[in-house]
């Protein structure tokens, strides 16, 4: 299978791209600026490279001249926007194998790229392989990103993780803090030992130490056999605690002592076992208010906080945004066994205006329901949940003084496939108003 670098810093279309090309046989490796493109040369062969001309970080034309310099063996096809025959010559003067415009022409870009590869004397694949068997197999949990805030957790990630120290995660409910914790796992010695996730807020506090150390069969009302806990099933791995500030004040103290001794005793028994753990913590509150007004205890909160990362939430990495949600696409496109190709326009900008309060969990549930409700190539408008739609009439404030309000009256109506009476109960105006709106901007 033929391998091919795209570096595009349209995310929306850089995924589009991707997939049209993974349908036809390519192995696809995205990059959405020439700083990571760069990254990613050092560490893969490629069979081929299509550069966007206009780049956040540089141009195009640098870039193939810096590849061509380094990695004379690779092709390079130049995309643009800007399709002027001065910067096609100057692209090919400067080596580029050839050069397509935006927007493009499906079999006119895989003509280029067939003719380029076998110009370059590389055969072209023979046996195809569908979108949805590549997914499954390079489909990983963890997602980086682009923006400075995605860019300093992978930093802290990659630094603390071949380490032993404890590690507290603070961040929103949502965003993925425990996809955070198994990255530091993976990333670590301990990656083929257990990683043991426990939801603290789920654990009566009369059971946490039975969850925890594990206990002897009749040990109390119920223990009908003998059970290992959390700490023992980790033993040599990874324990990861969610909301560990959900835990009782007594829950903490043994807590403690077990962090402090490395050593447990199972309910019931008198036989200490020693485990050897690395403890990973995330919670969505502020623990340091909770020392303060004695909800936590400080001497806790020292031993798991050696060292702290922040989960950034999905409003304060917009740059992401389409990463994520193409990610998601993936996934539901796996899961729901369908190939929904991507997002069209409208939902794009839809999808940047709202604000997602419940971050990458909410993003990823309204995907996977778009993608069950989609039946063409597009995730289209009307297959979005409704607080869409309210966020986009919110935001306009008053409907009658408002700037926006054409363009509220239009989504309601998408929304509601024409439906006035639903559309009027969406902008919450009566159906009336709406038809004396609909007459002054002159919508059918």
């Amino acid at each position: 299978m033929q391998k091919i670098l795209i570096i595009e810093d349209d995310i929306s279309f850089c995924k589009l791209l991707e997939k049209f090309l993974t349908k036809h046989s390519f192995s696809v490796t995205t990059s959405f600026s020439a700083d990571d493109a760069r990254i990613m040369v050092k560490k893969e062969i490629f069979d081929l490279i299509l550069t966007d001309l206009r780049l956040p970080d540089t141009d195009g034309i640098s870039l193939l001249s810096e590849f061509k310099s380094t990695h004379p063996q690779i092709p390079v096809i130049l995309m643009t926007g800007y399709s002027d025959v001065t910067t096609a010559v100057k692209a090919i003067k400067n080596g580029a194998s050839d050069y397509i415009s935006k927007p493009f022409n499906p079999d006119e870009v895989l003509l280029v790229i067939n003719n380029t590869i076998q110009n370059n004397e590389v055969q072209l694949p023979l046996k195809k392989e569908t979108s949805k068997t590549r997914k499954k197999a390079e489909l990983k949990e963890y997602v980086q990103g682009i923006s400075p805030e995605s860019k300093k957790l992978s930093e802290h990630i990659q630094l603390v993780s071949p380490t032993d120290m404890s590690v507290l995660i603070i961040g929103e409910s949502g965003t993925g803090k425990e996809i955070i914790a198994k990255s530091i796992h993976q990333n670590s010695p301990r990656k083929n030992k257990n990683f043991i996730a426990v939801d603290c807020g789920a654990i009566p506090k009369e059971l946490a130490a039975s969850e925890f150390f594990g206990h002897l069969k009749g040990s109390f009302t119920g223990a009908i056999s003998d059970k290992i806990g959390y700490f023992e099933a980790a033993n040599n791995g990874t324990l990861f605690l969610d909301e560990i500030g959900n835990l009782s004040y007594e829950n903490q103290i043994q807590l403690l002592r077990a962090l402090q001794e490395r050593k447990i005793k199972p309910v019931g028994s008198n036989k200490e076992i020693e485990v050897d753990i690395r403890i990973i913590t995330a919670t969505n509150e502020d623990l340091r208010e909770a020392v303060k007004n004695g909800d936590f205890r400080e001497d806790l909160y020292h031993r798991i906080n050696e060292f702290s990362i922040h989960s950034p939430s999905l409003s304060e990495r917009g740059a992401d945004l389409m990463i994520f949600a193409e990610f998601f696409l993936d996934k539901a496109n796996t899961q729901l066994n369908k190939e929904v190709i991507g997002f069209s326009k409208e939902v794009v900008r839809i999808f940047q205006n709202y604000p997602w309060p419940g971050n990458l969990r909410e993003l990823q549930n309204c995907i996977k329901r778009s993608t069950l409700l989609t039946s063409g190539d597009f995730i289209e408008a009307t297959v979005l949940p409704m607080e869409f739609f309210q966020q986009e009439v919110t935001k306009s404030d008053s409907l009658s003084l408002s700037k926006n309000e054409k363009e509220a009256i239009e989504l309601a109506l998408l929304k509601t496939q024409n439906n006035k009476s639903e559309a009027a109960k969406l902008l919450e105006i009566t159906r009336k108003t709406l038809y004396n709106k609909l007459k002054l901007y002159d919508l059918n």
